[in-house]
């Protein structure tokens, strides 16, 4: 498993040091008479033509990223910033006012989430063996399964209200650079505290004792499902949520990554279906075919071996790189935004 922890890290890396260097130079007063900026609009080919490297450089940070709890919408946000996507928006400044930055800034917003597609994917083949099983206990062959999937439809319920009821909201004024900064920070020091249980040698016996996603109760499991809309807010990181809710409800670390992976799979299939219904014509007018085929097969390759990754690291380690990664990552991000 250490081979693929390379070509994480080096993209985590690319991204925060990207996006970092680009918001540091938007913070350096320009003499605007001099180097007059183009207005930021999507009809602008210099700084918002979307092509196959852009579809690359999100596909490749929405598959690292998404099952791995440090935020695959904080850092989506953060890289399209770093390649010149989402104009003034995403640094918290009036939004412009041209059709065609409104028609761009949807275009990638849909974007954003349809690729998701590619990570559902990935981990529909990887987890094939628990959906099979879940699929035979539907039609009563599997009581193990029927549990597994009773406990998943009941930890996705809480998201579906929460969803529609403020899905709008948190996208009007939560999808910015400042806010990922501070839900970055917070879920970093949740992971840090979270994963102070390990010093007490009796929680973790009692959490590789054997406890099953299957053995969940209904009552954990809406708990689990109920974490999951903190996520919501860009930069939470709904892995990081989920996770942390399977920790604390009795789980181990790798059975809660597991619970949260296929906990996924309807949550991000339905956000997917969603927007890509609301706004997928709109998107491939904007984007082309092409570009979003693109990214949902580069975010299907490299969620998968982020998977095969987390899930042998947490087994061994816990929670406190990751931790440690939010905070660094919002505090590089609080001092360029405050320069």
């Amino acid at each position: 498993m250490v081979r693929f922890c390379q070509p994480i890290t080096a993209t985590l890396v690319f991204v925060s040091v990207f996006a970092s260097s680009d918001l540091w130079c938007q913070s350096v007063p320009q003499d605007r008479e001099a180097n007059p900026s183009p207005e930021p609009g999507w009809n602008d080919e210099e700084r918002h033509a979307f092509g196959y490297l852009d579809s690359i450089v999100l596909g490749l940070v929405e598959g690292v990223t998404e099952f791995l709890p440090i935020s695959s919408t904080g850092h989506l946000i953060l890289a399209g910033q770093a390649l010149g996507l989402n104009g003034d928006a995403t640094l918290g400044t009036p939004v412009v006012e041209a059709e065609s930055a409104k028609a761009g800034k949807a275009a990638l917003d849909a974007f954003i989430i349809v690729i998701q597609a590619g990570a559902i994917a990935a981990v529909a083949v990887l987890y094939w063996d628990r959906i099979a099983a879940m699929l035979a206990g539907v039609m009563g062959r599997d009581r193990e399964g029927r549990l597994l999937a009773l406990n998943l439809l009941a930890a996705f319920f809480p998201a579906v209200v929460a969803g529609v009821a403020l899905g709008p909201l948190v996208e009007k004024y939560l999808f910015n650079t400042w806010n990922v900064a501070i839900a970055l920070f917070a879920g970093g020091l949740l992971m840090l505290g979270v994963d102070r249980l390990r010093a007490d040698p009796g929680v973790d016996r009692n959490r590789e004792s054997g406890l099953e996603l299957h053995d969940l109760s209904v009552r954990q499991s809406l708990f689990i499902g109920a974490l999951q809309c903190v996520a919501l807010w860009p930069g939470a990181s709904r892995s990081m949520m989920t996770i942390v809710g399977g920790y604390l409800t009795g789980l181990s670390r790798r059975r809660a990554a597991e619970f949260s992976f296929l906990l996924g799979l309807p949550t991000l299939t339905g956000a997917a279906v969603y927007k890509g219904a609301r706004s997928g014509p709109a998107m491939l007018e904007t984007l082309g075919l092409g570009p979003v085929l693109v990214g949902c097969l580069v975010a299907a390759v490299s969620a998968g071996l982020a998977v095969k990754w987390m899930v042998g690291y947490l087994s061994r380690h816990g929670f406190a790189l990751f931790g440690w990664y939010r905070i660094a990552l919002a505090f590089a991000i609080f001092a360029i935004y405050l320069a």
